[in-house]
């Protein structure tokens, strides 16, 4: 049996493979970030294709938070019922389910925050943004620290198995420890220990509200591939700092809306050796992130490339999007044995529909699928 499909304890969940389904905004949230039956579906799918956890698409955990008007909400006790649909969903196919949270921060858009527009650490704009966003007090920190800490709280009760949080691709986490994006002179800014503060502040918040057992993890940038953005080292020492306080799993990603061809989601991954280009930068995670497990993500497309990953040790396990758009039963296809890479061709175009509210879905399923 290939190593993908051993179970294990992945960041303090028990799991059928190693196999995770990393976070993806579906656009099928309603106007005030409900759950809806097409997002029940198709978590229900994801989980009856044999993938071992799914991360929920990031929810927003307070109303100016909110980058897309189809955005999953997290943010008061209505949206509990609705994610107690999804987890149901999900273990009903076998699956775990790991409700990702976020603040968007800079990169909120004002028509998805009901007119409030966005708030990040500055009045500084986002790489790839219009709108310069006005700087949060230290009052509001402090609270959209307890917010972090209640929408964790909320998906516990709701029956997930894990909470993330989202501290990459330039949202609100990621900008505090952005030097080109946090222009504070508070303790808040400033040094990499101030900068990484509010990371800290909120991983102690959701751990507060639901205790020490129950798995927290957290997806962070590797590098952010912008002037004047964070660095390896900066991740190394924020993750070794989660490390020491209990984080049990971190997720290594890298890029922002505004790093071009160096983004999270890159195309033309025609090869294995095109696939997990963030590779290095789990390695380098692992040698200083304790006991947390690592999760590779980035283009991944090829059970071959996964066991590689594995088999080095680089990574606990290995997460992929796009892939599972186009074939949601693609990692039951591969531990039937057929082996062949994902059919998704990184064209990107399977978040089109969901801009113009239908959902994502795969535009070309269908081409060159047997």
């Amino acid at each position: 049996m290939l190593k993908i499909f051993e179970p294990t304890r992945l960041g303090g969940i028990e799991v059928r493979n190693r196999l995770v389904r990393s976070a993806t905004w579906d656009g099928m949230a309603d106007a005030q970030g409900r759950v809806t039956g097409r997002m029940i579906d198709l978590y229900r799918e994801l989980a009856e294709g044999g993938v071992g956890a799914v991360i929920s698409g990031y929810a927003f955990v307070r109303p100016d938070g909110r980058q897309w008007a189809t955005q999953l909400g997290a943010h008061d006790d209505e949206a509990v019922p609705g994610l107690a649909e999804l987890a149901r969903a999900v273990h009903g196919g076998g699956g775990r389910l790991v409700g990702q949270i976020v603040h968007c921060g800079g990169q909120a858009r004002r028509e998805a925050t009901f007119g409030l527009g966005a708030a990040a650490p500055s009045a500084i704009a986002s790489p790839g943004y219009p709108e310069t966003p006005r700087e949060l007090s230290t009052g509001e920190i402090a609270e959209l620290v307890a917010r972090f800490g209640a929408a964790a709280a909320r998906m516990r009760r709701a029956g997930f198995d894990g909470v993330q949080l989202h501290g990459a691709h330039g949202y609100l986490i990621s900008e505090f420890l952005t030097p080109s994006r946090n222009a504070r002179t508070d303790a808040y800014g400033g040094s990499r220990e101030n900068r990484m503060r509010f990371a800290l502040d909120a991983y102690r918040a959701v751990r507060r509200e639901v205790g020490a057992a129950f798995p927290v993890w957290i997806k962070i940038n590797g590098e952010d591939f912008l002037e004047g953005g964070a660095t390896l080292d900066d991740a190394a020492a924020l993750g070794a700092a989660l490390a020491a306080e209990g984080i049990d799993a971190i997720e290594v990603s890298g890029g922002t809306g505004g790093s071009g061809k160096l983004g999270s989601a890159r195309t033309d991954i025609a090869a294995p050796e095109d696939e997990a280009y963030f590779l290095p930068h789990a390695r380098f995670l692992r040698g200083c992130a304790g006991k947390a497990s690592i999760i590779a993500v980035g283009g991944i497309r090829s059970p071959e490339r996964i066991e590689e990953i594995l088999a080095e040790g680089a990574a606990d396990a290995c997460s992929l999007c796009r892939p599972l758009i186009r074939e949601p039963d693609l990692p039951e296809r591969w531990r039937r044995g057929d082996r062949k890479r994902a059919a998704c061709i990184s064209c990107r175009g399977c978040f089109a529909p969901a801009m113009k509210g239908s959902g994502v879905r795969c535009v070309k399923k269908g081409e060159g699928d047997v």
